[in-house]
């Protein structure tokens, strides 16, 4: 599969990759780059602050020390 690269140094990603990767417009991709000069194009998806939220809780709030003796807790065990 071939692409080419433009007079501004972009390229078009074939839309079988993009259907693949599952790749949408404003999809951030990592490029790595290898000593042999193979580079792998990564999707990357979302960051930490999206996930905020997702998880409901329904108890009353802990506080920080609450969460570190709970934690201290079952490592002791």
């Amino acid at each position: 599969m071939y692409t080419t690269l433009s007079s501004k140094g972009q390229v078009t990603i074939p839309v079988e990759i993009r259907n693949r990767l599952r790749l949408n417009t404003g999809d951030r991709i990592e490029f790595v780059i290898f000593e042999s000069d193979r580079v792998e194009m990564i999707p990357r998806r979302g960051s930490v602050g999206a996930l905020k939220g997702i998880v409901k809780w329904s108890g009353q709030p802990v506080t920080l020390a609450e969460m570190d003796d709970a934690i201290a807790t079952e490592a002791a065990k």
